[in-house]
């Protein structure tokens, strides 16, 4: 029986020993054939080094690895190329560490090939690397540099540094423009699109292929790629549905796919867990968004252009750029309107949504895992007049440092009851839209609607909920609560809670 390739980016490992492999090549003849240099920005572990690692053996002719797939018959296999892969894998804290990391890296490749090497500032050993290739073998070099970006994020709370080691990693690529003639193929993956790094400026041959219809099904699994390779595996269509709402989401205008790396592990232990969310590290995200008061709940529907979405830099970090580039948000929706294009983002699966607010929400205070085992019971069972106790209790053990540097938004509230409901694995709607305005908050649970309402420092929560008369949207259902609630911003506490029942 085949394995599951579970943390395996080598093509070849995968290839000879005996594990299931999703076929990607396709877009290994897509690429050469319509161009020359790429970049493909993809959160992490959705499968970026794995491709890079496929192109690598392309080029190096290895036609045994290929049997079977879609590139085998469609190769020029006789013809072998040079190729200079460099990847950071590994911690690069520092400027002086990333400059020894590339360094190395060089070294290493010009020794695959026999190539005597002097150690010297970056670029020149790269230029001074493809032009002894060129000479040796009389082909064109390859180029792959595998999460160029990870050097800067690995620096990122420390803004100084981070702008050093973007100055070296801005010499390195800066020379690629310079040896065109000597070049095949370039390809470059990342998580951000960093501007000044002399990548998209100087490159401007740069084809960005991370938004892109005819490749965005590059990495990750389609839903067709999962039942043709991995449906043995799977019991029945519910279990495939239950996969799909926890796993499936991200979009990049191809198709659908699913978070590859969640769907291995679920495989191998079939249960669901957050994999892919508990192998990262959001403690940054957390600390720019509370920095910048950003509403959580604007995370369900939030609409940014296209320029907002392409790049940020390390002097002004984007909220929203950070939560799409780095997988915690997708796209949703393309508005198109002559010349402006504008995406609306969203959550991209279950995972996502019940990880990340629960990760916030325990940033904020430790009790935040008890407080969402009741707040689930208290809705599950419907015993909302425990709320209100809840709440005052949730209010008081807020440390002082969020209120200061967030309590002045007035979302931050609502914010933090919204997280404490998400992370409790609630059905919450927020922002929920009706003919007559937005309502704050829905909850649906057993039958029941919730329409919530949450106001600071003004009485009328309950009386807006009515006089918009929210509550029609849901007329289909047996039960409908209205709760409006009101806090005292300058008290820190809850002031009012009221509880109806419309019906």
């Amino acid at each position: 029986m085949k394995r599951l390739p579970i943390g395996i980016s080598s093509f070849e490992e995968i290839r000879t020993g005996g594990y299931y492999y999703v076929d990607k090549t396709r877009f290994v003849e897509k690429l050469v054939e319509e161009g020359k240099y790429y970049f493909l920005s993809r959160p992490r572990r959705f499968g970026k080094s794995l491709f890079v690692d496929t192109i690598k053996c392309a080029f190096e002719g290895r036609k045994e690895l290929f049997e079977g797939l879609y590139l085998h018959n469609k190769w020029e296999w006789e013809r072998k190329y040079p190729v200079i892969r460099i990847g950071f894998e590994k911690d690069t804290k520092g400027k002086e560490k990333v400059r020894r990391y590339i360094r190395r890296n060089i070294i290493k490749n010009a020794d695959k090939y026999g190539i005597r090497i002097k150690e010297e500032e970056e670029g020149l050993m790269m230029v001074d690397l493809v032009e002894m290739l060129w000479d040796k073998y009389r082909e064109k070099v390859v180029v792959l540099i595998d999460e160029y970006d990870k050097p800067i994020l690995d620096n990122i709370e420390d803004k100084e540094e981070a702008e050093r080691v973007r100055e070296v990693l801005k010499e390195l690529y800066s020379v690629l423009k310079g040896i065109d003639r000597y070049l095949k193929f370039v390809f470059i993956t990342g998580i951000s699109k960093f501007a000044k790094v002399s990548l998209f400026s100087g490159l401007n041959q740069l084809n960005d292929i991370s938004i892109s219809r005819e490749y965005g099904d590059i990495c990750g699994y389609t839903e067709e790629e999962v039942m043709e390779t991995f449906g043995q595996l799977i019991r029945d269509e519910q279990e495939m549905e239950k996969i799909r709402e926890w796993y499936n989401g991200y979009w990049w205008l191809g198709s659908k796919v699913y978070n590859p790396f969640d769907v291995l592990l679920y495989l191998e232990n079939r249960v669901y867990r957050s994999y892919w969310f508990k192998t990262g590290n959001p403690e940054f995200l957390v600390k720019v968004m509370r920095e910048k008061g950003y509403y959580m709940p604007n995370m369900e529907g939030v609409v940014v252009d296209d320029n907002s979405l392409d790049v940020f830099d390390i002097e002004e970090i984007r909220v929203e750029a950070l939560l799409y580039q780095t997988g915690y948000l997708t796209i949703k929706e393309v508005m198109e309107e002559e010349d402006i294009v504008e995406y609306r983002l969203g959550y991209p699966n279950k995972e996502v949504r019940i990880a990340l607010s629960s990760f916030i929400a325990n940033s904020i205070s430790e009790r935040m895992s008890e407080w969402s085992r009741r707040i689930r019971r208290i809705f599950k069972e419907g015993e909302i007049e425990e709320l209100r106790g809840l709440l005052v209790e949730i209010m008081g053990s807020v440390p002082y440092n969020w209120y200061r540097e967030a309590g002045k938004y007035e979302g931050f509230y609502s914010a933090m009851f919204y997280m404490l409901l998400i992370s409790s694995k609630l059905n919450v709607i927020a922002e929920d839209v009706t003919s007559v305005g937005r309502i704050d908050m829905t909850v649906i649970e057993k039958g029941r609607v919730y329409v919530v309402e949450f106001k600071v420092d003004k009485e009328e929560a309950l009386e807006r909920i009515k006089k918009k008369r929210y509550y029609e949207k849901y007329e289909g259902f047996e039960e409908i609560y209205l709760i409006g609630i009101v806090v005292d911003s300058k008290e820190r506490k809850v002031k009012k809670i009221e509880v109806e029942k419309h019906k």
